[in-house]
């Protein structure tokens, strides 16, 4: 071998090792072993997250631009509920197929870092074709959900909860798709968003051995049995990652797995959390794998009763430890 090979050699394991422990490898460690059972509190949280995932996947159902009525009848129950927990709503609407679409924006101000926002955002619209309970009626329950636990304590950063309309094709990651629009107007306006976190699917877990599958090679380093949360990001997120996944595996008893890799991958772009990278903000995305695990992806079969309700309560306490952990730096 000659001594350029070997120079090569060194410098490619050498940045295998830093992407291993930078991007792959997390901080703590998955939960492991049977699950205490739920709180009082807990449970009081699962009646929430199951009664907003009943009403938008099962009364209202298929919620998009190709359903007449279907994207109204969302906003006006998420606005409800935002408003009841005393939430002044913001409407940012435009326009899509001759149609006014919105993304709604409830902000809890922080009292002493105001202008440093941490985002939480979750899509409400479905795939045509499907009443859309796991994809995404959890994620919005979830925002819902945290956006009432955050109701009366205000944080030392400002927190905006957001539900996004279009991310579902054809607008997925084109500029009609919602979080593109609000996005880009926040950068406009000079906002400095220093955390995004995205819900995205994130009701459904199964012990079954090799119910989880990944992109090419990611089997290699990760579970396959489908039983975690995951918690991805791009590289430049990392950061994000990290501090999230310690967290949730500091205060929260369940499997979780992290990973920031490169945006390329297939899946770790795939929600609202890509239109905050494209405006050079961090942004991780919470979610089940959606395709990579869940049989009911995107098919008329994903309804409420697909939902794994007691894990779903346990993903959701976690992330308003996460919640907490950036609000309050």
């Amino acid at each position: 071998m000659s001594l350029r090979s070997l120079i090569w050699l060194i410098l490619l394991a050498a940045f295998l090792t830093w992407a291993y422990w930078s991007m792959i490898r997390m901080p703590g460690a998955s939960y492991e072993g049977p699950f205490p059972p739920l709180s009082e509190e807990e449970e009081a949280l699962r009646t929430i997250l199951k009664e907003h995932v009943h009403v938008l996947a099962g009364e209202i159902g298929e919620r998009n631009v190709f359903r007449e009525g279907s994207l109204d009848r969302a906003v006006d129950y998420i606005e409800a509920e935002l408003a009841e927990y005393g939430y002044t709503v913001e409407r940012q609407g435009y326009e899509v197929r001759d149609q006014t679409c919105y993304n709604l924006i409830a902000e809890l101000p922080g009292h002493s870092r105001p202008d440093e926002i941490v985002v939480v955002g979750a899509h409400y619209d479905s795939v045509r074709g499907s009443p859309g309970a796991n994809d995404n009626a959890t994620g919005v329950a979830g925002v819902l959900a945290l956006a009432t636990r955050f109701a009366d304590q205000p944080q030392a950063r400002t927190i905006r909860f957001i539900a996004f309309v279009n991310e579902e094709p054809p607008f997925f990651q084109t500029a009609r798709m919602g979080s593109v629009v609000y996005a880009r107007m926040a950068r406009e306006r000079g906002d400095n968003i220093v955390a995004m976190m995205s819900l995205e699917t994130i009701g459904y877990y199964s012990d079954e051995p090799r119910s989880q599958r990944y992109p090419p090679l990611f089997n290699l380093l990760y579970p396959s049995t489908g039983n975690f949360i995951g918690i991805i990001g791009n590289v430049r997120s990392r950061d994000l990652v990290r501090k999230a996944t310690r967290v949730f595996r500091e205060t929260t008893d369940f499997p979780s797995e992290g990973a920031a890799v490169p945006g390329i991958v297939p899946g770790v772009g795939w929600s609202d959390h890509w239109a905050f990278w494209r405006q050079g903000w961090p942004a991780i995305m919470f979610t089940d794998t959606a395709p990579f695990r869940y049989p009911h992806y995107h098919r008329p079969t994903d309804l409420p009763d697909q939902v794994e309700y007691d894990p779903f309560t346990r993903v959701v306490a976690g992330i308003e430890q996460v919640i907490q952990k950036l609000a309050q730096p």
